[in-house]
């Protein structure tokens, strides 16, 4: 995974550290640029409420090992901190 780039877009002006938005699922940004290991979404398990940090939620549970549905749980207001932190109203 790369790390983020650093300095001004080209195509908006925004510095690229500024830059939010990305998929909950892989980390892509439409800026080109990957969200780092600290910023993957967090995935809760419906039916035992574990929490994994990764780029796609898994197909079985590490916790209860069953084939679960899982909500991305992953804070991207931030006032609840952004992407790295787990929204607490969720």
């Amino acid at each position: 995974m790369s790390q983020i780039k650093h300095g001004l877009c080209a195509e908006c002006g925004k510095n690229y550290e500024d830059i939010k938005k990305t998929c909950g699922h892989c980390g892509y940004s439409g800026h080109g640029t990957f969200m780092t290991q600290e910023t993957l979404p967090y995935w809760k398990c419906g039916n035992c409420s574990r929490i994994e940090q990764r780029a796609t939620p898994p197909e079985k549970c590490p916790g209860c090992g069953e084939v679960c549905d899982f909500k991305n749980v992953t804070s991207y207001d931030p006032e609840h901190g952004g992407p790295g932190n787990i929204d607490p109203q969720l």
